[in-house]
Order: C-alpha cells, then structure tokens, then sequence
C-alpha cells in the first residue's frame, strides 16, 4: 500500500534531517481531505521534537526531501501542521494496471485475525406479517453479513423467531372466537396476513372493552387489567406454558401458516438463515439458567415469588427475569438464546440487529448473563438502528396502519416496471426476462434507498424517490453498470477487445485519474464499514463511483477514440468500474441488470 511506502520514505527523511530514529506510531499518513490538494497527507506536530522548527518548516523539509528520494511523489503543499503528497499519474496508472489484473476485488479486504460473527435479524412476531421496519432490519443484518464475510470473518446468520408470549395469544384468542375455521387455503390469504388480521381484531375489541369500562369511572391502568379479553388471553399463555394440549395445537396450526408467509417475503427479499431459533424452546433454557442463577445466590426472589436480578452496581436498574406466576419474561429467553448459541457456535461476536428502542434491555441482557459468569457475553454487540417511517407518519401494527413487505416490494417491482416501459429500451426482450429485470430494478432501488441512509438515523422511506433513474438512488447505480455492459457489447460487434497490451505508456487526463483514485478507495470502504458496521458508506461509496464515471462517460468518447492505447485503457477502465459496482452492490444483497 502506498501508505506504508510512504511511512518508510517519511522514516528515512526525518532520519536524515534531524539524524534521529522515528517510531511508527508518529508517521500519521491518511488520505487528503477532498477540500485540500494532495492524495496523502502527513500529520507533522509529532514529529516538531525532532525538528526543532515549525509546522510549516517541517513539513516544507520533510516534502523536499521526500519529492528528491521518491520520484513517485510529484509535488507537496503544506498546510499548517500538515503535509499533503501529491503521487504522479504514472503511479496511479501502474496501480490501476495491478488493479485490473485483479479478479476478486474482495479479497484485499481480508482482516490478518477472522473471528467467529453471529448476526441475528429479523427476530419476527408470530402475530403478524413483516412490515417496512422489518425489511430495514432484514436489508441490514444481510448486508452486514456479506460485508463481514468479505472481510473474512466465518459469520452466521441467525433469526430468533418469537412464537410465544401474550402477543401471540391474542391472535389465538381472537381466532379461536371468530375464526370459524379459516384458513390460508379457504381465504386465498397468506398465512401471515390472515393471523396478523386476527391481531388486529384482538385489539379493536380490546380496546372497545377498556373504553367501555373507564366510562364506569374506573382508571385506564385499571381497565386495562381487568378487560375480560386481556384476562382470557392470560388465561391461555399460561395454558399453553403449562403444556395444554388444546392450546398448544392451536398454536402450532396458527405458527405454521405464518412460517410458510415468512418463508414466502424472505424468498422475495433475497435473505436468509444459517440456523433459526425459536423463542417457545429458548425460553426453557433461560428458565433454567435464571432457577439454577437463584439457587447460586446470584439472582434473588421476590416475596410473591417473582425473580429479578439487581444490575444496580452496574449503573442500571432491577430487572424481573420471570413473573410472579412462574412465566418467562422477553429477556428470559434472550438469556436462553445467547447460552445456546455460544454452545453451537463458540462466537467471538453476536450482533443483534435490533431497533435503537431496545438499547436498554440489550445493556441489560449483557450485565446479566456477566452477573451469572459468561464472560463470553463481553461480545455482545447491539447493532441498534433508527426506525423507519413513510412521509405520512409512523405505522400501528395494533391498528393495522403497518406497510405490509410483501405489498411494499409488489410495488416496487410495479414501479419499475412503469418506469422502464417508457424508457422504452426493453422492447425487444421476451416478458420474462423483462419480469426479472423489473424484479432487480424495484428490489434494488428498496435496498439501496434504505441501506444509503446510516443506520443509527430515523428515516423516511419514499417509494416515488427511490425508484428515481437519476441522483443517489439504486437504480442510478444500476442503469451505470448496464451502461458500461452495452458499451461492451458494442465493442464486441465492433471487433474491439481491451487488449491491456496496447495501454503501456499511456497518458491519462485528469478525470480519468480522479476516477482510479476512486477505485483505489474500493478496499478501505469495505474495510471501515465492516469495522464500524455501516453498510452506508458502501452504499455512498457506489452513488460517487457511479457519479464520477457518468461525468466520464459524458465528457469522453470511448469506442470512438481513434488512438488503439488511449480506447482500450478507457475501455480497461470502464471494466473496472463495473466490476467494482457489481462488488459492491452485491454486499448490500443488491442484483446488478446487464441491461436496463
């Protein structure tokens, strides 16, 4: 890495400048700022102990000494206490020749010490279908996956479905009540759809019964409790805990449907699972490891027999870990959970990818299961992320306002497909293959809309806005790749190969060495998005690259250009571009047309 180089030619000039040794940790080399001229920049302030002079002198020396060594270095600036290199354009052309010659641009991304990464998302209720907040924690736990693995690191991607609690008794209830027997296959409704149209009922009766009952002058707290459909949905949990056959059929009916409506949106989505857990066994196992943590005095009981755990020495709060009644609580079987995955997988790291609503029960489940001596459970990480919204406000799945996935990715691929009709370039494709490409294009510009956005922000997903052709959309990034796959084609029909014989000793303009610089930052995007777990700044990363190119592409002919080394270098050129975008695109879960 020319980095490295650097550091050594920055050694060697302090060394004979101010006859003195310099250790690594004071040759700070970075990339230049965007705002300033220069391609690396020295940080000179911890080497003044040596030069006994100024910033601006020091730096001026350091540059002259190393511009009369290092040939590859064509010039220098200083700015205060900072050196910006300037590398001449033969370097960065020998550099793009290496690049090119490449054919996994991920592998340079490999870290010298992989780990062992679990990466949990989705984590979906049994009580109702995955909605628009579901498919940001799905687009960016898969990302994550993708990206680590391209670093190395051996990851698991991992789901804890939650099919048991008083959430999925009120869909049981409600059902058992007014279902009269329906089915997915009597309604022609997804499995997921009818249970979670059952929910939904539970709740406007739910809410009609406590309404009612604070007209009587009793408070909401109270009426909430006393409601006879809360009570009766009680009733059942703690049947079903206790093993009630009638129940426990029923609920395994009901989970069925709403696995195969899963499977269904995953299968669309373009995710998936390394190994599911299920909340209805984990939580016997967190029950087990709570009851065996009270008989070792690490968690203590409560006068009506409830079980809690006191994490305030660790600056947070008591935490009930199972009710009064013996039942199991959320984090219970969190506790369960992690215990059997450190068993299965012996994990450096589980990443949760979990809402930022729950950043305090993950601060707990750590100090927990420390308080009960997993020292493992230091690699607990939660991914925790901003909600997400549409221009019209939050969703209600209690309310049925959520925006159901399977509809919201119909009407993408519908958008696509709209808007690449009248484009009008697909008119000789047969219809399937034009389906698919309508598929990538609407699933793409749903990703990458989301993915671009950092995941510790909020934001709003506008539909209309993503599937735009042009700016920092998906689809832009798309239709560049399809771009430079037609240049190829064309380039094939005229006879033309990009023969990298033909480019030595090119001479490259200005934008053309803007567009390798670009390339170059290919490795340490990648690399930092892994390190700070930020599909983002790949997504970025695609929308400048893409960018950059287009203004190329627009400023300079290609198949037209008379000189055979200055063609087939812009050709060589545009390979790399695409195959960058394409590996790029592909760690944020995103499909790349070959024509659009």
């Amino acid at each position: 890495m020319m980095e490295q180089v650097l550091k050594g030619k920055i050694r060697e000039a302090v060394e004979a400048l101010y006859n003195t040794q310099v250790s690594d940790d004071l040759i700070q080399v970075q990339e230049t700022r965007k705002d300033f001229k220069g391609d690396f920049t020295l940080v000179v302030f911890p080497l003044l102990r040596f030069s006994k002079n100024t910033p601006e002198k020091t730096g001026e020396n350091i540059g002259n000494h190393i511009m009369t060594a290092f040939p590859a270095v064509s010039g220098f600036n200083v700015i205060k206490g900072f050196l910006n290199l300037e590398i001449a354009d033969d370097w960065w052309i020998e550099y793009f020749m290496n690049m090119a010659a490449e054919e996994n641009y991920l592998t340079r991304c490999r870290v010298a010490k992989p780990e062992v990464i679990l990466v949990e998302y989705s984590s979906p209720n049994t009580n109702k279908p995955l909605h628009l907040g579901h498919i940001r924690n799905n687009l960016l736990g898969y990302s994550l996956y993708r990206i680590l693995s391209a670093c190395g690191h051996k990851v698991i991607k991992t789901n804890i479905v939650n099919d048991r609690g008083i959430h999925i008794c009120k869909s049981m209830l409600a059902w058992e009540k007014h279902g009269n027997g329906e089915t997915p296959e009597s309604s022609e409704m997804k499995g997921d759809h009818l249970v979670g149209k059952y929910y939904v009922l539970f709740e406007k009766e739910y809410k009609s019964q406590v309404q009612d009952l604070m007209k009587s002058g009793i408070s909401e707290t109270e009426a909430r409790n006393s409601a006879s459909l809360m009570k009766e949905a009680r009733e059942m949990l703690v049947k079903w805990e206790a093993g009630d056959s009638d129940v426990v059929r029923l609920w395994e009916m009901m989970n069925k449907w709403v696995y195969a409506g899963f499977d269904e949106t995953y299968k669309m989505l373009g995710v998936d699972f390394d190994k599911i857990y299920y909340e209805s066994e984990t939580y016997l196992r967190g029950r087990e490891i709570v009851i065996s943590s009270i008989r070792e005095k690490v968690l203590y009981r409560n006068d009506d027999s409830s079980v809690w755990a006191d994490l305030t020495s660790e600056g947070l709060d008591q935490k009930l870990l199972l009710r009064s009644d013996g039942t199991a609580v959320y984090i219970t079987q969190d506790i369960g959970t992690a215990v059997e995955r450190h068993n299965d997988f012996g994990f450096n790291k589980c990443i949760y990818v979990v809402g930022n609503e729950q950043n305090y029960h993950f601060q707990v489940l750590k100090a927990v299961l420390k308080k009960m001596g997993f020292k493992w459970a230091d690699g607990l990480i939660h991914f925790s992320y901003g909600m997400v919204e549409l221009p019209e406000g939050k969703m209600k799945s209690r309310e049925g306002t959520i925006v159901d996935a399977d509809d919201l990715i119909g009407e993408m691929k519908m958008t696509a497909k709209e808007v690449s009709l009248e484009l009008g370039k697909l008119n000789d494709y047969e219809d399937d293959e034009k389906e698919e490409i309508f598929r990538k294009i609407g699933l793409g510009a749903l990703k990458y809309f989301i993915l671009k956005v950092d995941p510790k922000k909020n934001m709003t997903f506008n539909p209309a806005e993503s599937i735009d052709f042009n700016g920092n959309t998906g689809p832009f990034i798309q239709y560049t790749y399809a771009r430079i796959k037609s240049v190829f084609r064309k380039a094939e029909q005229m006879g033309i190969s990009s023969d990298t014989s033909l480019i030595q000793g090119v001479k490259a303009v200005p934008k053309e060495i803007a567009l390798i610089k670009l390339l170059r930052r290919f490795h340490g995007t990648v690399s930092e998005a892994a390190a700070g777990y930020s599909p983002a700044l790949i997504a970025n990363y695609c929308y400048e690259l893409a960018k950059e190119y287009n203004q190329f592409y627009h400023d300079y002919t290609i198949l037209g250009e008379e000189d055979p080394a200055i063609r087939n270098f812009r050709l060589e050129l545009s390979g790399v571009v695409s195959r960058i975008l394409n590996s790029a695109m592909y760690l944020l879960g995103i499909e790349m047309p070959e024509r659009m």
